[in-house]
């Protein structure tokens, strides 16, 4: 599948907590956690669990930069 998302970081699934309706996922990129809320259906479809090599993608029309 190709996607018109950009930022498309590999990485590697820390952590999957399953909730009710929802899922905490943690990609480990580069030594970097990114967390992702998504449907528990989501996880499940995907048969996402510690270990797996993800893309994290990341599309937003808001950036912000802190310093």
């Amino acid at each position: 599948m190709t996607l018109s998302a950009r930022n498309q970081l590999p990485g590697t699934v820390k952590s999957v907590v399953l909730g009710a309706v929802m899922a905490e996922v943690v990609v480990d990129v580069s030594g970097n956690e990114v967390a992702a809320a998504v449907t528990r259906h989501s996880v499940e479809s995907l048969g996402l669990q510690a270990g797996d090599e993800v893309r994290v993608v990341i599309k937003a029309t808001e950036v912000m930069i802190d310093k």
